[in-house]
């Protein structure tokens, strides 16, 4: 037996005595006044003022237990933070007395008392009474302050949250992320909305789907890949500015940068175009990260991002020729772009189509360099099929992304409305697409037929936007991997052998 199992088993056998001296190890409810935070805040108010000190009661986890004879100091941690409990024994009921000696580390218990300060100037609950409110049957795993192992970490994350106090910080970063992005899309007279999650096509993005089957209806479904085109449905039907903020899934491969499922905004603004969106990112993202992290400049690995606002605006026709000397334009089709990027020795997928080579160009010439937050302005309609062409320019379209750390944060576009060349654009995408093409980049773009049908009823002019949650929560908390973002990351299952995931 394993020293993890003989402690379980010692656990086991507390709570089987506990049980028998008719202790509930899991009672139903606690009376809990206080947070640990609140306890301590109090102690310094009765400090200042002089005021009496009164009973109140704590509760939270054990995280260290130091028996000293007839005293006993015990620190207890509930999600506002840490206290001690100062506990004389003989001040004890008999019952808490008899409960301390089942006590272990990783039990929730509770604790009344007045809050004082011990000789050393440690603020501390002096408790006359214990409650078991949750016995913990596992150990906690060897070094568990400081726990470093990503396997557990991310499988269990759990134990990640018990043993990383700056893991709770993350995601208490991330919540109040979302909350200020919503804030600030609530205050400009957007107003959210839910989209269906299970779709009878897939679109609003090339990606490859999930697939599942409902079976009363006898039909597939896939999960969303984007939000987009219900989204647009809604401003056909008469609303001016909506946004949902949800889970999108792509079955593709698994890097620092990208999960299967990921948290995506989009919004779309009636009578705007890409230069009201562009104008509206930089103001709501720079405000998202100063109210954050306290300051428009902040750490992303060995690099200080400044998101002060306004922010360039990079031509991407030109950003490529700077930094790989191709200049797109010159080669129209597929064909004549990898045999311009093979005379060049750039390694690229030959089944990509024209769109997907510049996009390769892009990402592996071009964003390397974006640090400083960032837009590339103007895409060639090849990688754009749902958004609007430039007046001047019957080969590029009204769109940007915006760049920071490195890595794409946003998406938008001023909306193509007209539905004769939108089905027009989708038809020749899927016809471009051969069967060896699909095959090979396991990518699904379908016809959302409704979608043709819903701008036949007219679309305003419309700004759309795209924003990547979880990769503006991995730069406000400098964090180099989605999956510390995160809460469950996919993972592989244990049994299955390692495998290739594609992209890390």
């Amino acid at each position: 037996m394993s020293l993890v199992e003989r402690i379980a088993r010692q656990r086991l056998d507390k709570l089987d005595s506990l049980r028998a001296r008719g202790i509930d190890p899991y009672p139903a409810r606690c009376q809990r006044s206080h947070t640990n935070t609140q306890a301590i805040t109090m102690l310094e108010k009765q400090e200042q003022t002089g005021a009496e000190a009164v009973e109140i009661s704590v509760a939270g986890r054990i995280i260290a237990n130091r028996d000293i004879g007839k005293l006993c100091f015990i620190n207890l941690v509930d999600s506002s933070g840490r206290i001690q409990l100062f506990i004389n024994k003989a001040a004890l009921s008999e019952d808490s007395v008899s409960l301390l000696k089942d006590l272990d580390i990783g039990d929730f218990i509770s604790a009344e008392g007045k809050v004082i300060r011990t000789r050393t100037g440690e603020p501390s609950v002096e408790a006359k009474k214990l409650t078991l409110l949750s016995k913990s049957l596992q150990p906690l795993p060897e070094k568990w302050h400081g726990l470093q192992d990503t396997e557990i970490r991310y499988r269990q994350r759990y134990i990640d949250l018990i043993a990383n106090p700056d893991v709770k910080e993350i995601f208490r970063k991330r919540s109040r992320v979302i909350s200020a992005m919503r804030h600030y899309l609530d205050s400009h007279g957007f107003i959210e909305v839910e989209t269906p999650i299970l779709q009878p096509a897939a679109g609003g993005a090339l990606a490859r789907p999930f697939i599942t089957h409902h079976n009363a209806l006898g039909c597939n479904f896939y999960l969303r890949i984007a939000l987009e085109l219900h989204l647009k449905r809604l401003l056909v039907g008469g609303f001016d500015r909506v946004y949902e903020i949800g889970r999108v899934f792509r079955n593709e491969g698994i890097d620092t940068r990208h999960n299967p499922e990921f948290t995506l905004m989009e919004c779309y603004q009636a009578y705007a175009d890409y230069n009201d969106i562009m104008h509206m990112v930089e103001e709501m993202l720079s405000g998202i990260v100063k109210e954050v992290a306290g300051d428009y400049k902040i750490p992303f690995g060995p690099d200080i991002l400044d998101f002060t606002p306004p922010w360039p605006r990079l031509d991407l026709r030109q950003a490529v020729i700077d930094k790989c000397g191709i200049d797109y334009d010159k080669f129209p089709d597929t064909a004549s772009l990898a045999a311009e990027m093979r005379q060049r020795s750039i390694e690229f997928d030959p089944s990509r189509d024209r769109g997907r080579l510049i996009d390769d160009l892009l990402s592996t010439f071009v964003e390397p360099t974006l640090k400083n937050p960032v837009f590339i302005v103007n895409y060639p309609i090849d990688m754009s099929p749902l958004a609007k062409n430039k007046p001047s320019d019957t080969h590029t379209v009204e769109r940007f992304e915006a760049y920071a750390g490195c890595v794409e944060i946003a998406n938008a576009f001023s909306e193509l409305n007209d539905p004769v060349e939108q089905e027009r654009r989708f038809a020749g995408q899927l016809q471009g697409r051969t069967d060896a093409c699909i095959a090979h980049t396991e990518e699904t773009e379908t016809m959302d037929e409704d979608f043709i049908t819903a701008l036949e009823y007219g679309m305003p002019p419309t700004g759309g936007l795209g924003i990547g949650i979880d990769r503006i929560v991995m730069l406000v908390t400098n964090q180099l991997s989605i999956r510390e973002v995160i809460l469950f990351p996919t993972l592989k299952d244990k049994e299955q052998p390692d495998a290739n995931h594609g992209k890390e």
